[in-house]
């Protein structure tokens, strides 16, 4: 799957281990890049994992159309499918399947 980055400051600290620890710790660093390799390596959003540890998940309320996979609690990759027009399916819904691409909004805690 095709991974683009809203910020060009988050791109450049998802580019490398060493960046992401210093940023996030080293669990958390190493999990990073190992979430986003797995998100790369998916051929659609279908293909990943909705099981720990990736445990890719839709989100609700003012996040409706996000979506976020599981880091080391409480953190989260966040993003948003990036294929346009979105891939729907007849009943309306996001056909998961056709979702080829997506953008990374944030890596965070969320539930604060």
């Amino acid at each position: 799957m095709e991974v683009f980055f809203k910020a060009k400051q988050l791109q450049k600290t998802s580019s490398s281990e060493e960046l992401l620890e210093r940023e996030y710790g080293a669990e958390n660093g190493r999990l990073v890049m190992r979430r986003l390799l797995v998100l790369r390596a998916a051929n659609s959003l279908a293909d990943v994992p909705r099981d720990k540890p990736e445990r890719c998940h839709p989100l609700e309320g003012k996040r409706k159309g996000q979506f976020a996979a599981d880091v080391k609690h409480p953190f989260r990759i966040v993003f948003e499918p990036a294929n346009d027009p979105l891939p729907l399916r007849e009943d309306g819904g996001l056909d998961m399947s056709r979702v080829t691409a997506i953008c990374i909004l944030s890596i965070e805690d969320y539930h604060k």
